[in-house]
């Protein structure tokens, strides 16, 4: 049984927040002596806090309360505030599958938090006969699941990570950064069911808004008071704030651009898995693809002669390069790189 009070740690509960001035009102008009802020300019004004007017439009598309989310700058932001949420410093525990998104460690290893790596098997999904012995640590308090997966594009199996939800008393993170690309549903709609699980969405894939950093989370609102609590104040820009909700309005527009990225993922994949220094093309629900070379130090720096830039993911997957899907023209110039190259 989930118990709120046992994740979080004891100083958060305990923790007064900051107030600013936005705290106490929070109406639009008047007259503003209250911030300290220069009368003069157009974004002379701090920014909502709380971001009511874009978690107004996120839950209309999105289809759940407003009260479940939490907008970071970023989905980094979010990630850290997991561990300075739940996660006391050299005493608890975080459990990641490898190979996955990097920021989940660098995070840990920031706030001081061990992390125990349990590698996915040979189809990139979560080994759960390895993992079974490590939920009944209560020093292990957070779980990310990047799904699908950063390096290596694959989403893992829904009943694995309901597995998790039910048999782990911490909380599991679902990082769903690229959701969008793969035609699955989300995990957002388990949320009535799972108090322990956050999700996480951004704004940076599908809605090509990475220069804006906005991550979501969606989570019980009991969770939400405790990130509001440890986030800085003013965390999102108005600026920011805007160039979302404008996306938010261009509906038919993104979902021809991620049926794009889809269709040219599927051509991209087809073209290069011909090329003969090319061994595997793993498949892929995401916008990038890991591709399986004969040596990808050597393709890599080939390709930045030809000033086309991909990652060498080699020293996390062996002769592997993370490729992203771009425009026609950007794909046509890789596929055509590659066929010229020679070991």
């Amino acid at each position: 049984m989930f118990d709120i009070n046992k994740i979080v740690r004891e100083n958060v509960i305990k923790l007064t927040p900051y107030s600013c001035a936005r705290d106490e009102f929070m109406g639009n008009e008047g007259v503003f002596l209250d911030a300290n802020e220069n009368p003069f300019g157009r974004l002379n004004r701090y920014p909502d806090p709380y971001q009511r007017e874009l978690k107004t439009a996120i839950s209309k598309i999105k289809g759940i309360e407003e009260e479940k989310i939490f907008l970071g700058n970023g989905s980094d932001e979010v990630i850290d505030l997991c561990f300075r949420v739940f996660c006391n410093p050299c005493i608890d525990k975080v459990l990641l599958f490898s190979p996955t998104y990097g920021m989940y460690s660098v995070s840990a290893s920031v706030n001081d938090v061990e992390v125990i790596n349990v590698p996915l098997n040979d189809n990139f999904q979560i080994d759960m006969e390895k993992v079974k012995p490590f939920l009944s640590d209560e020093s292990i308090k957070l779980i990310f699941v990047c799904s699908p997966n950063n390096p290596t594009g694959n989403s893992i199996n829904t009943a694995d990570i309901q597995y998790l939800l039910e048999s782990f008393s911490g909380m599991v993170i679902i990082d769903e950064a690229y959701i969008d690309f793969s035609g699955k549903p989300s995990m957002i709609g388990m949320l009535k069911k799972y108090q322990n699980m956050i999700v996480m969405q951004t704004f940076s894939k599908a809605m090509g808004l990475a220069a804006v950093r906005i991550g979501m989370a969606f989570m019980d609102t009991a969770l939400i008071d405790f990130f509001n609590k440890m986030k800085a104040p003013y965390n999102i820009s108005t600026i920011n704030q805007r160039a979302a909700l404008k996306k938010l309005t261009e509906t038919e527009k993104n979902k021809n651009k991620i049926e794009f990225i889809k269709n040219e993922r599927a051509r991209l994949a087809t073209s290069i898995e011909k090329i003969g220094i090319i061994e595997k093309v793993y498949p892929s629900d995401a916008n990038f693809m890991l591709v399986k070379v004969k040596d990808a130090t050597k393709i890599y720096n080939y390709l930045i002669r030809h000033n086309i830039i991909v990652r060498n993911r080699t020293s996390i997957v062996n002769n592997c390069l993370r490729i992203t899907v771009g425009t026609a023209m950007e794909n046509n110039r890789l596929i055509k790189a590659l066929k010229s190259f020679s070991l």
